[in-house]
């Protein structure tokens, strides 16, 4: 397994594995067994950055959530897991009632929330002290003034370490991080945002976000990482749900331009060349990257997480990277 460091505060920075393991369906859809088993794995292997929320799964059976977290404390409990591994959760998604789909009531931002969610959170995860809490989604009913300084309180009070953001526009993020700076407080160092090798389109309306997908990463969130060395840059569904190597599985009208079969293209002769997958390709494209990310992936079985293990020590060429960078179609 390789490493990185994550944060620049000697109190509350973390050295976490190149690979993250996401947790979301631990519990739910992904039996209490099979999530141990996996999660075994993962720490056998050396991964130590395990990812969660307070909201997970409560689309699967209608709660609110918290299983995930739940079941991540039980595993920590059964085997004495300590401060080796870095928990990742976050807040302010978690529905209002009982959910089986998206909701635009959910518990938000507010200093309220954030400081009795942490506690909850902490509860389950059988901890003292969250290593990185997220902010999961935008609010904009809370001033930013206000999200700000509850975040920063957690951390000067030691319950919360690392800080993290998801699923915000770049220039909100960016206003937050000048706000912390401002009142002398801890700001976010970690950006949570799907991105992959395949871009999406970032112009395409949705339910959350009538100007885009707000959480997938574009030109704005790169520049603004490329030019800030202390960020690091978290990758979620960087597989795009077997998107690569299932036919079963088509990347949908966000992946519809001119770039997507130029670089599946390049993506399969990569493949064919190093005699990895092309999942395997992909997460070493990332984490070698000249902007190094961290990939964030999910596992429903021992054998998928082993594939994805062994990307960490695949080797991507100086050419055969160049070939993937350039591949954009007309």
């Amino acid at each position: 397994m390789r490493y990185r460091t994550l944060g620049t505060e000697p109190a509350t920075r973390r050295q976490v594995s190149v690979l993250s393991l996401g947790a979301m369906l631990f519990g739910t859809a992904t039996d209490e067994a099979t999530s141990y088993a996996i999660l075994d794995r993962y720490a056998e292997a050396g991964g130590t950055f395990v990812d969660t929320s307070d909201n997970y799964a409560f689309w699967v059976n209608g709660t609110r959530g918290g299983e995930s977290e739940s079941l991540i404390g039980r595993w920590r409990r059964s085997r004495g897991v300590g401060d080796e591994i870095t928990v990742a959760t976050k807040v302010g998604g978690r529905p209002l009632a009982p959910s089986t789909g998206f909701s635009r009531h959910i518990e938000g931002l507010s200093a309220e929330v954030i400081r009795e969610a942490a506690d909850r959170s902490r509860e389950r995860l059988g901890v003292d002290r969250l290593d990185l809490y997220y902010a999961h989604v935008e609010d904009r009913s809370v001033p930013l003034e206000e999200t700000v300084g509850a975040f920063g309180s957690l951390v000067e009070d030691g319950t919360v370490g690392l800080l993290g953001v998801s699923n915000h526009w770049a220039w909100r993020v960016e206003r937050a991080r000048n706000l912390a700076a401002a009142a002398g407080l801890p700001g976010y160092e970690v950006l949570q945002y799907q991105h992959s090798y395949v871009r999406q389109r970032t112009d395409m309306p949705t339910l959350r976000s009538p100007d885009g997908q707000i959480g997938v990463v574009g030109g704005d969130l790169l520049s603004y990482v490329r030019a800030e060395p202390d960020l690091a840059l978290v990758a979620y569904s960087p597989l795009l749900g077997g998107g690569y190597v299932r036919d079963d599985k088509p990347l949908g009208p966000a992946f519809d331009h001119s770039g997507t079969p130029a670089r599946l293209a390049a993506l399969r002769e990569v493949a064919k060349e190093t005699g990895a997958s092309p999942n395997q390709v992909v997460l070493a494209w990332l984490i070698g990257g000249e902007i190094p990310v961290i990939p964030l992936v999910g596992a429903s079985s021992v054998a998928q997480l082993d594939e994805s293990l062994a990307a960490v020590d695949l080797e991507l060429s100086p050419e055969q990277r160049a070939r993937l960078d350039a591949a954009h179609g007309v």
